[in-house]
């Protein structure tokens, strides 16, 4: 069971309904229209548990943001349950997020048995790596880049000359 370490609200991102907070309908994304323009002509960074597309978008103000969980990783009480966490993860990096964006969270097997943190670390790390915080650049590259989240790469280890 996973136990969400704040509820401190977010002004203009969630609103409350009850006891429940509930992502405001227009900071989402949820026509197929609005997923598909984003998949064909966005851009993605993936690390082992997150893979994130994004697009720019100049007319919106705030950003918005769509999760997607496969059937493949469980039962329909599988993947809303992880659909809730992420959509909790960003509610509490809100302030973090880029403004002006659409993007989509697709969740991925290792994520499904990670404690409600390292699933925080692992979203913030691949938003972080597509340039969506604020102050953050993209990776690098231009068009469709996949990382691979270990962090290992030629990028962070120093040439040793021989």
């Amino acid at each position: 069971m996973v136990f969400f370490y704040s509820l401190r609200p977010v002004p203009g991102v969630f609103r409350t309904e009850g006891s429940v907070m509930v992502m405001q309908r227009k900071l989402r994304l949820r026509s197929r229209s609005d997923f598909t323009r984003v998949y064909k002509t966005g851009s993605s960074f993936a690390n082992s548990q997150f893979v994130v597309y994004w697009l720019k978008r100049p007319e919106t103000e705030r950003f918005r943001a769509g999760v997607s969980v496969s059937r493949k990783l469980g039962g329909a009480v599988v993947r809303n349950r992880i659909r809730r966490v992420v959509k909790e993860l960003i509610r509490l990096n809100a302030d973090k997020i880029a403004d002006r964006t659409d993007f989509i969270v697709i969740v991925r097997r290792p994520a499904l048995g990670m404690k409600t943190r390292d699933l925080e670390r692992s979203l913030l790390h691949v938003l972080r790596k597509a340039g969506l915080l604020k102050g953050g650049k993209p990776a690098g590259g231009s068009g469709r880049r996949n990382g691979s989240g270990s962090g290992a790469g030629p990028e962070t280890q120093p040439r040793r000359e021989v």
